[in-house]
């Protein structure tokens, strides 16, 4: 397999303060071995000139940690140049946190105060000690979801703890705030025991109208979010697993509105049984898909590999591989019309696109570096998609959530159910109008606003139709 391909990113910029003499070409000797080595130059600002020295700074686009060390490293090598200083814009725009609470009532006046606070709140705190209901109307709690994690399975980073799960939490917060408009508030937690997680999250639950739980290993996962799903009256939600999920079928049904073909038509693999590829295959399955094969690092998961399988992937293999198929990721793709990785760097090559059946779509969606890098991909694929933001057809989790929530949140609903899910994939997919739909943008942007209303109206109807909303007209 050849090595995967790495550009620069925005996720890698950085500035670097530098001061050289005031002389005709030494930029240009600075711009050329930025571009030498790989660098993409961005912005120039002259911070001060005088007669002998320029001091400028000059930001650059790099592809990685030791891509900027090697930048940094050729300036200083040009002599002449110092590098006073280097920032890096992401550690900047962190600083002291991304998210922030505001009132939404000025406390200006003595009369506001005694209003919002004592001795006035005390009415309204024994009006919904009478009624619990009121709490929904009074407070906060019909507009606020918790983001909870264990910073256990973070992003492609894996176990890093609670407090390297922070500022990934407070993201989703801000994701939640400016697409949906929903208060979002982190909770993550220094405590990986089921029985602890699902007490913890219990106990908080009575200020948020909604439960998100996010980057938390597998399998613990499944038993913490069925656990609270069975104690908590408000919907709890693993993004990982379900958001994901709404996202691939959506993208899936506009593809397969340019093939032409029916979902139950197709042979489907799945690499990765963790959260994600589990949720995947159940959606699909929910869906109408035929045949699906989903593999581990150990290859197709099957019946007769019971006894090593975990409870979620024993039930991949019970519920998938109807022709008891054996073999490796490989084997699986042979005539396959559809791959969805959920799994890892580099698992296949242009050589096993090139045994899967005419057309193939292939959903490559490890990050930051997919199973196959679109360039290795093409020209075999017919639909590529990944789940990064530098090529076509992201398959994002903020096309999902905020609008399921939104929904959820409108009509006061008590659970996030199947066909709460089935029916976002569809709003999301019907996004994208049959002239718009190509090859190349199957999935709406995450900046289209239209996607949160439309996936809320669809998920609100949804839960009024199954029986799971408090309220028959949506709120907002």
């Amino acid at each position: 397999m050849k090595p995967p391909v790495h550009t620069p990113s925005v996720n890698y910029t950085f500035t670097m303060r530098l001061q050289y003499p005031n002389s005709i070409g030494m930029f240009a000797r600075i711009a050329e071995s930025i571009g030498q080595n790989s660098g993409d130059l961005g912005a120039v600002d002259i911070v001060s000139v005088d007669r002998k020295l320029m001091t400028r700074d000059v930001t650059v686009r790099a592809s990685g940690e030791e891509h900027i060390q090697k930048i940094i490293a050729a300036i200083r090598a040009l002599g002449k140049v110092r590098v006073l200083q280097v920032s890096d814009r992401v550690f900047l725009l962190h600083l002291g946190g991304k998210i922030s609470i505001q009132n939404k009532v000025p406390v200006t006046t003595r009369d506001t105060l005694s209003m919002a606070y004592t001795p006035g709140v005390a009415r309204v705190s024994m009006a919904i000690a009478q009624d619990h209901r009121k709490v929904w109307q009074l407070t906060g709690k019909g507009n606020a979801v918790a983001v909870v994690s264990d910073g256990s399975a973070v992003l492609g980073l894996g176990d890093i703890g609670p407090e390297g799960a922070l500022p990934v939490m407070e993201g989703k917060a801000m994701l939640f705030k400016e697409f949906a408009n929903i208060d979002a508030y982190p909770l993550c937690l220094n405590s990986k025991e089921p029985d602890e997680i699902v007490e913890i999250v219990s106990a908080c639950a009575v200020g948020f109208g909604g439960i998100n739980l996010e980057d938390i290993s597998a399998p613990r996962c499944f038993e913490i979010e069925s656990r609270l799903k069975e104690r908590l009256n408000i919907p709890v939600f693993h993004d990982d697993q379900h958001g994901t999920a709404v996202v691939v079928l959506a993208a899936l049904l506009n593809a397969l509105r340019l093939t032409g073909r029916k979902l139950s038509q197709l042979k489907l693999v799945v690499a990765g049984a963790g959260a994600a590829g589990t949720a995947i295959t159940k959606i699909l399955l929910q869906a109408g898909a035929g045949e699906i094969l989903v593999c581990d690092r150990q290859g197709i998961l099957e019946e007769g590999r019971t006894t090593e399988l975990n409870a979620s992937k024993l039930w991949l293999a019970q519920h998938t591989n109807p022709h008891h198929r054996r073999g490796a990721l490989r084997d699986a793709l042979q005539q396959a019309n559809v791959f969805i990785g959920v799994s890892g760097p580099a698992v296949i090559g242009a050589r096993d696109l090139k045994g899967m059946a005419a057309r193939p779509i292939v959903f490559a969606l490890a990050n930051p570096v997919p199973e196959i890098m679109p360039e290795e991909a093409f020209p075999k694929a017919f639909i590529m998609a990944t789940g990064r933001s530098d090529y076509p057809n992201q398959i994002n989790n903020v096309l999902a959530f905020p609008g399921i929530f939104r929904g959820a949140l409108n009509v006061r609903a008590t659970a996030i159910n199947e066909a709460m899910k089935l029916a976002a994939a569809h709003a999301i997919a019907g996004c994208i109008s049959r002239h718009e739909l190509n090859a190349e943008y199957i999935i709406p942007s995450v900046f289209n606003r239209d996607v949160v209303r439309q996936v809320a109206m669809a998920v609100q109807q949804a839960a009024i139709k199954t029986g799971v909303a408090n309220k028959k007209s949506p709120s907002r």
